[in-house]
């Protein structure tokens, strides 16, 4: 089993610090600042062309964009950036509450025809009531995820080609039908910590993904998951959404974490906590439970630290070290079972270049990423009588 490295489209906004989405009434749509905060980027088509262009070049095979108020839509971003990528898949964020799944199967199958099968879907139940509101949403958490397994039922069964009928508490459909099913078929990626979503997983998602738990946690997850796809009958993969900040030097990386934590006071993370802990999400409230709120002690585990959920919801935690050190890491969580790696830093330009040139490599040298030829990976080879297997990255970067 190899590694399957993912990187993420900030279509929220970016920049050098944790505090972005908090300095701008828009998520930095239209630059509407609130709060004096520096080094902001907006995600407009320009910024996040440059962002899946260097994660196509230094090798990464997929970007997840997300869903929510605050973000540019992910299907629309997304088929706009195929147009300038050539071999870049997109995991697509999307709520299966506020659309038809017979509409969502049908955009699938139109979105693999023009990008020609490079799209995978990131099914988003939700854990926040006043933001599945927004969207005319009333559900309360454990129907959601109800819904959800309906939902996916359905897009499957409308995928076979053939009328499909479904009768639901949620659905009720008549001869639903995608004439031309998409080829491939999407991968299904789908994440919930809670009682009600192990189930919806174990029989609906191709890939179970997580946020970045401290490996014994992790492993617990997995267990859970793998015993309730066992008792379907199915097999399901397991993802985990991390960030990253590699350096050649640890202390280096470590200073990188610690200067992110620079604009935050406290006030800041008092207001973010409490806006977090209202959260009906379990995976959320994991996520809190990993620091508390507190600074004193936020490498929860080896090279894994909590500092970005001090202000961030979703995933919180993210891999400090050498590049060598955060290979480790990552070769750690593959021994579990974690096969797809979905990775993000701040900013997300930058930090693609650190990880694609410092710890993709690594990864390569120790055999956890497939063999891909130079003229599919964008990379050139090495030399004859250099070191064999790990790619010569040409883009550039630090």
């Amino acid at each position: 089993m190899t590694v399957h490295l993912h990187w993420f489209l900030p279509t929220g906004g970016d920049g050098r610090t944790l505090v972005d989405r908090h300095a701008y009434t828009d998520g930095g749509v239209k630059r509407s600042r609130i709060t004096p905060v520096s080094g902001i980027r907006a995600p407009d088509i320009e910024y996040l062309t440059q962002i899946a262009k260097a994660a196509e070049q230094l090798g990464f095979e997929a970007v997840l964009t997300p869903t929510g108020t605050w973000c540019e839509d992910a299907w629309l971003t997304t088929v706009a950036l195929s147009q300038h990528t050539e071999r870049l898949k997109f995991l697509v964020a999307f709520r299966p509450g506020v659309i038809s799944p017979v509409l969502a199967a049908q955009m699938a199958a139109t979105y693999q025809r023009i990008t020609r099968g490079r799209l995978l879907l990131n099914v988003v139940t939700g854990g926040d009531s006043t933001e599945q509101r927004r969207f005319g949403d009333h559900l309360d958490h454990d129907r959601r995820y109800a819904r959800t397994a309906e939902f996916l039922s359905v897009v499957r069964g409308v995928w076979s080609g053939r009328p499909y009928d479904f009768e639901g508490e949620h659905y009720q459909i008549e001869g639903g039908l995608t004439a031309l099913p998409p080829d491939p078929l999407p991968e299904i990626f789908f994440g919930g910590s809670s009682a009600a979503a192990g189930p919806v997983a174990a029989r609906h998602s191709d890939v179970y993904l997580t946020w970045g738990e401290p490996p014994q946690q992790v492993k617990e997850k997995i267990e859970w998951i793998r015993g309730l796809a066992e008792e379907e009958g199915r097999t399901v993969r397991f993802g985990i959404r991390l960030h990253t900040i590699s350096r050649d030097a640890s202390a280096e990386a470590w200073a990188t974490a610690h200067r992110l934590l620079d604009d935050l006071d406290a006030d800041t993370v008092a207001a973010a906590q409490q806006a977090l802990g209202r959260s009906e999400s379990v995976g959320q409230q994991r996520m809190l439970a990993l620091h508390g709120g507190s600074r004193d002690r936020l490498e929860i585990a080896p090279n894994l630290w909590a500092g970005v959920g001090l202000v961030r919801g979703g995933a919180g935690t993210a891999l400090v070290g050498s590049h060598a050190e955060v290979a480790d890491r990552i070769e750690e969580y593959h021994a579990l079972g974690v096969e797809h790696f979905v990775l993000s830093g701040y900013p997300h330009l930058e930090e693609a270049y650190w990880f694609g040139e410092g710890v993709i490599p690594e990864l390569s040298t120790r055999g956890l990423l497939p063999r891909i030829p130079a003229s599919q990976a964008g990379v050139t080879p090495w030399p004859d009588g250099a070191s064999p297997g790990v790619p010569l990255l040409v883009a550039g970067g630090r």
